[in-house]
């Protein structure tokens, strides 16, 4: 049975935290970074909506059902998204990583590969998850490119699965990583984040 509680993550460039209230002035900012909530393929809240969205999260996590983050970039100590373990399945060691996003300015940059990396070193090596999942809308290619760069395996297609915020249905594209498969996972991820720092230096 796996036993998730709040925890910090961290590398030298980028803090997972456990959410709290006291975030919400700044989720609101980063999400204000590119208009998030216009984005059709995710659900990002206006910035007056941070509060319930927060609320929410909290309530998922007393219920057992999720692990909410807020995503901290340590130059400046700035708040630049928020993401999640959801969906666990305690009893079957497994753990969903979703409901992320990240503020416009910060996406495609460092920020993604050290939160996964963050995310799936803890899920496997501390929680001793079986699998992880990750999944996306099917028309984010942007996001589905990410996953498949991490070497995620598609498990298939949820159709007709969601009502989106705007009213259209979205199919969901499930992907996932497996025990055995976290060890050529990770060299990769160390890769990628050797070549970002060797990048910037």
């Amino acid at each position: 049975m796996l036993h998730i509680e709040p925890v910090t993550l961290s590398t030298d460039r980028l803090v997972l935290r456990p959410l709290s209230l006291d975030d919400v002035p700044a989720l609101a900012a980063a999400a204000s970074d590119g208009a998030l909530w216009e984005k059709k393929t995710t659900t990002v809240p206006t910035p007056d909506g941070f509060g319930d969205y927060v609320r929410k999260a909290l309530e998922l996590q007393a219920a057992g059902s999720a692990l909410p983050f807020a995503t901290v970039v340590r130059d400046g100590d700035r708040v630049i998204g928020s993401t999640r373990y959801m969906n666990i399945d305690a009893a079957n060691h497994r753990v969903e990583i979703g409901t992320t996003w990240i503020a416009r300015s910060w996406q495609r940059t460092f920020v993604n590969t050290h939160a996964k990396f963050l995310m799936l070193r803890h899920a496997f090596e501390t929680l001793g998850c079986n699998a992880v999942e990750l999944r996306t809308h099917r028309l984010n290619d942007q996001s589905r490119a990410a996953i498949e760069r991490l070497g995620a395996k598609l498990d298939g297609i949820l159709r007709r699965h969601m009502i989106m915020p705007d009213g259209h249905v979205r199919d969901t594209v499930v992907y996932s990583i497996i025990r055995e498969e976290w060890p050529g996972v990770k060299a990769g991820l160390e890769a990628r984040m050797t070549t970002q720092a060797s990048e910037i230096a």
